[in-house]
């Protein structure tokens, strides 16, 4: 707290913030998917031994707490201390609710409940004996990811043209080069699977074609900040000089599609030797329901390494409906194999990396971290670009406070800005109130067009996900 942005937070009690519905409205949505979740679990498990009642009771216990969790929501109760799991986060989060007094869930800080819900969530299952790495939320991510087949496909198809096309050819066309990379970051920042007119001009061959120049306009319209230019410059720059040691950051958002656009990402950085290391760093626990833990990465490697298995396989809800989805043509196989086999190896070498760490699941801004996370903060500046991922970051970046709008995002950044020895960029598209960097007037006129808030008080043209800013901040 002492070393946030002394500006006012974003507050669920605000009718004019976008924590208001999502405080009465989605979070207890949340919660009773949870509930789903588990009792379907439950439902599903034997009781052929002790140890199988044994986690069958566990599991009535956590139905409990999660009912009696949404019901403290819905009613508007005061914030109660975490239970201690073993974790030293707990601390932090309690230490942090003593000090803001009497807090409710409908009328407090946004960022700090709504990581508070998730952490004590987790709580739930870290203590039991049974269910200490259950992940509540794995059915929505791989429903999630498999409902994107078809985007899936697509991209493997694209990707594999344009790796093949790195490793065989030395010289390109330093044009091509460029807005290459520009797409790449596109296809990652929006990560949306039913979007493939992101998809269909990644190759040197068509990149620069008059088709391919339009895509790029149309990918691009809604982007209110963009820095990729200087980004790519950034990263231009010290391949041109030879460094030895260029690694690349990613803070990962989402998983299912969007790890995978990720990680398309992450191998083309390393394939174009824009990059010669990438980091990637999930969440520790089940977070904000669809972010990425390690176990998704390994999930969705297996995925790609039986792919007929994975994507042939009725689901549950397949299998109610009695549908049974098309089989995968030999080159989808052969696409997706190309793809495991590529992430595999640079895994294997030590040149894609995951590395969690629980203080991307801490109660506040990231303000917080050269104080709190010294040792995290010296890590990141031993590569040459940070890249955060999604919404959440986002907020965490700049503090999720009342900014005018018009704010230099270094200067958001706090003392994670100009100075602090980190190359910072966001890919975020909007989808909480927050937002920096914007042209004086931007976000007046934003506000006019359709579903934009007029003049409600209310900034609504950034909760949808339609608007988009790419920012980026040197460290030095």
């Amino acid at each position: 707290m002492d070393h946030d942005p002394k500006l006012p937070p974003y507050s669920t009690g605000d009718p004019t913030s976008f924590a208001y519905s999502t405080s009465r409205e989605r979070w207890p949505i949340i919660i009773t998917q949870a509930i789903d979740d588990v009792y379907r679990t439950v439902g599903s498990l034997p009781d052929n031994s002790d140890e199988d009642k044994q986690k069958q009771a566990e599991g009535k216990k956590i139905l409990g707490e999660l009912a009696k969790l949404k019901y403290e929501l819905q009613h508007n109760r005061a914030l109660t201390p975490l239970r201690d799991d073993g974790f030293d986060d707990v601390k932090v989060y309690n230490d942090e609710l003593a000090r803001r007094g009497n807090l409710t869930w409908l009328d407090g800080p946004w960022l700090f409940i709504e990581c508070y819900l998730f952490r004590r969530m987790s709580t739930y299952f870290t203590t039991s004996q049974h269910w200490k790495t259950y992940d509540v939320f794995a059915r929505q991510k791989i429903k999630s990811f498999r409902s994107s087949r078809a985007a899936v496909l697509e991209l493997a198809a694209r990707y594999r043209e344009l790796i093949t096309q790195l490793q065989q050819s030395k010289t390109h066309d330093a044009e091509a080069e460029r807005l290459l990379f520009a797409e790449m970051c596109d296809v990652c920042l929006w990560g949306n699977a039913s979007d493939l007119s992101l998809l269909l001009v990644l190759t040197y061959d068509t990149i620069s074609q008059i088709q391919g120049s339009e895509a790029r306009r149309a990918a691009e319209k809604n982007i209110l900040v963009n820095d990729l230019p200087q980004v790519y410059e950034h990263l231009k720059s010290l391949k041109d000089q030879k460094i030895a040691e260029r690694r690349v950051d990613i803070v990962l958002d989402n998983a299912g599609f969007e790890l995978f656009v990720d990680l398309v990402l992450a191998g083309y950085l390393l394939a174009s030797g824009l990059a010669t290391h990438v980091v990637l760093h999930p969440k520790s626990i089940p977070w904000f329901v669809s972010d990425v833990l390690s176990t998704d990465f390994a999930a969705l490697l297996n995925a790609l390494a039986s792919p007929r298995a994975f994507f042939e396989t009725p689901s549950d809800e397949d299998q109610l409906r009695g549908v049974t989805p098309a089989p995968l043509e030999e080159d989808h196989v052969a696409q997706l194999d190309f793809l495991f086999a590529d992430w595999s190896r640079q895994h294997a070498e030590g040149r894609l990396v995951l590395r969690p760490n629980r203080a991307w699941t801490g109660p506040g801004s990231f303000w917080r971290l050269p104080a709190e996370q010294p040792e995290l903060v010296e890590d990141l500046k031993q590569g040459v670009l940070t890249i955060f991922k999604g919404d959440l970051n986002y907020r965490k970046l700049v503090g999720d406070v009342a900014w005018d709008p018009t704010t230099p995002f270094s200067e958001a950044l706090g003392p994670l800005g100009p100075g602090s020895g980190l190359n910072i960029l966001t890919l975020r598209t909007c989808k909480a109130d927050v937002v920096v960097g914007l042209k004086p007037g931007e976000d007046e006129e934003l506000r006019k067009t359709e579903g934009g808030g007029g003049d409600t008080g209310a900034r609504k043209w950034a909760w949808n996900g339609k608007w988009a800013v790419v920012s980026f901040s040197r460290g030095t």
